[in-house]
């Protein structure tokens, strides 16, 4: 397995802490090394995911939270957006997580969630579990050489 350092954060399900969850995601892509327009569309993957779980994780506007956490790699940034809140369970999330299949009804995932085309065309690698709530597992490789590798495969179990 992999050496990495996991960074995680939770916000409250509210729209205005999208931008801090940006900004902190850009500091930690700087630091491994991304390029301006892979932090660009790691902004943008995450914006997608934390919106997708504010507007449909939750019914009431104040209630719940959303956890990022931040997996730093040598070779890539792992980012997961839970909109049930608590803390992650690595092995678990990762033992029942699947590809995103582009041709998935978006109604399986969360109503309205065309973000998720979005976020599959901008990262290098999506998969999805909304056993309990919706986890969704983005993968950006830090030089093109990484994608395709193991694209069946879950990443930590190379």
């Amino acid at each position: 397995m992999d050496n990495f350092d996991f960074i995680e954060m939770k916000v409250p399900a509210r729209a205005e802490y999208v931008g801090v969850v940006r900004l902190s995601m850009s500091g930690i892509a700087t630091r491994i090394g991304f390029s301006y327009e892979a932090i660009e569309d790691l902004k943008v993957s995450v914006s997608e995911a934390i919106t997708n779980a504010v507007e449909h994780a939750y019914h009431s506007e104040d209630s719940g939270e959303v956890t990022v956490g931040f997996g730093l790699y040598e070779n890539r940034l792992e980012v997961m957006v839970a909109d049930h809140g608590g803390s992650f369970d690595l092995n678990k999330v990762k033992g029942g997580i699947g590809p995103y299949e582009g041709s998935e009804s978006v109604e399986n995932l969360r109503e309205g969630g065309f973000g998720l085309f979005l976020i599959d065309a901008l990262m290098d690698k999506v998969e999805i579990n909304n056993d309990s709530g919706v986890v969704v597992l983005m993968t950006k490789y830090l030089h093109e050489a990484g994608v395709g590798l193991d694209d069946d495969q879950i990443s930590t179990t190379q």
